[in-house]
């Protein structure tokens, strides 16, 4: 091999020679042949995009960053990050693939978490059942009307949760080619409750309902919070054995939390761990941006999905809470039904902020808290249901 062709192969595995890639004679559509041959670019100006929303913006920074840099590392080319043997690869395998980071995860939400203000008040918990409604919608009009399958839909449905690692647990189940679009839509989702929620609490209450003031919340024992997961966990394995992967991390979380004898443990799932797991959540689902599974109108059908699946979600809370108002006595601010969605705390401060812009006396934070909490097991619950009936 002679100077030049030592020269000739290394200009070949540059970057430079493989941002854009030759024509592909069997692609006919116009676009579909600008996609391929660009891609690389495009998703690279994509996950730089994603980056300053993260850092700009600070919409959910801690994941929108790593899943924006993970794209940005599996669209250089050459690199081989999703190929056999490539970091993202390895990454992805261990934790999402095998559904490992998704659950712990959910160990350190539980541990974060304060299920007192659904203990103080149980009926709340039908504002985050209700919120759930969003799911199902969403997964029937992918099947019936945007032409998905069974698996994709369901997959595509459980944005409405508003729960990232719920979004992730179920996608790398039902439609792993379809993880990098969701997790994007699940987080980008999540990141604008502040911008998406208050327009749908607004069409959907009155004046006088928006300023309705709920009585201050009991006092609940130790004891009751450390029965509660337990409970939970009992009733899941009772009647949805598929949802026990999640609902027993979120309950384990949360058991070291309330029993108070295994501080270390619980101080090391709400901070070292999950933020260790993060790091490698974001960069494995970043993965998944790779060109040529994310520019697709697949993905754009997945993102007018989810938004139709948080709108739902978030009305389906207010019009239930409005519902129970019609046969309780103690009445409801259907304000906190909004926050049955499982971002939390982001939707209960939601509901607080729009409840204080109407009646400056009327504090609903530890109210929405409690529909809030349900959000996430109701989540969880719907995350099993999907995962056995969806799989074909």
């Amino acid at each position: 091999m002679n100077i030049g062709e030592i020269f000739q192969q290394l200009w070949q595995t540059t970057g430079i020679c493989n941002f854009v890639q030759p024509a592909d004679p069997n692609i006919t559509n116009a676009f579909e042949q600008f996609l391929h041959q660009f891609g690389s670019p495009i998703m690279l100006i994509v996950c730089l995009f994603l980056m300053w929303l993260g850092i700009k913006k600070q919409y959910e920074p801690l994941l929108l960053i790593p899943i924006a840099f993970g794209g940005f590392l599996s669209n250089i080319p050459g690199a081989g990050m999703n190929e056999p043997g490539g970091f993202l690869y390895i990454v992805y395998e261990a934790g999402i693939h095998q559904g490992l980071f998704p659950l712990i995860i959910f160990m350190g939400v539980g541990a974060m978490t304060d299920f007192g203000p659904l203990i103080a008040n149980p009926k709340t918990a039908l504002l985050g059942g209700a919120a759930q409604f969003g799911i199902f919608g969403a997964l029937l009009l992918a099947l019936c009307i945007f032409g998905f399958t069974l698996p994709q839909s369901g997959a595509i449905g459980i944005i409405g949760g508003a729960d990232g690692p719920t979004s992730i647990y179920v996608t790398s189940k039902l439609a792993p080619e379809l993880l990098g679009a969701i997790a994007v839509a699940a987080y980008s989702y999540m990141a604008l409750v502040p911008v998406i929620q208050p327009p749908i609490m607004k069409l959907l209450t009155t004046d006088k309902e928006r300023k309705i003031e709920m009585k201050q919340l009991r006092e609940v024992s130790k004891r009751e919070k450390i029965v509660f997961p337990l409970l939970v966990l009992s009733l899941c394995i009772l009647f949805l054995p598929s949802a026990c992967p999640l609902v027993g991390a979120l309950a384990f979380g949360n058991l070291c939390k309330e029993c108070g004898v295994v501080e270390r443990l619980s101080n090391t799932m709400q901070n070292a761990l999950i933020n260790i797991i993060t790091i490698f959540l974001g960069l494995s689902v970043g993965s998944k941006l790779s060109s040529d599974q994310f520019l697709t109108v697949q993905t754009l059908f997945i993102l007018i999905l989810g938004i139709i699946a948080f709108s739902l979600a978030t009305g389906a809370g207010v019009i239930m809470a409005k519902i129970m108002n019609l046969f309780s006595k103690e009445k409801i601010n259907p304000l906190i039904g909004s926050a049955g969605v499982s971002a939390v705390p982001m939707a209960a401060r939601v509901s607080n902020k729009v409840g204080l812009e109407y009646n400056p006396n009327n504090y609903l934070l530890m109210h929405a808290m409690g529909p809030n909490v349900a959000g996430v097991i109701g989540s969880a619950v719907a995350a099993g249901v999907l995962l056995t009936v969806c799989v074909q």
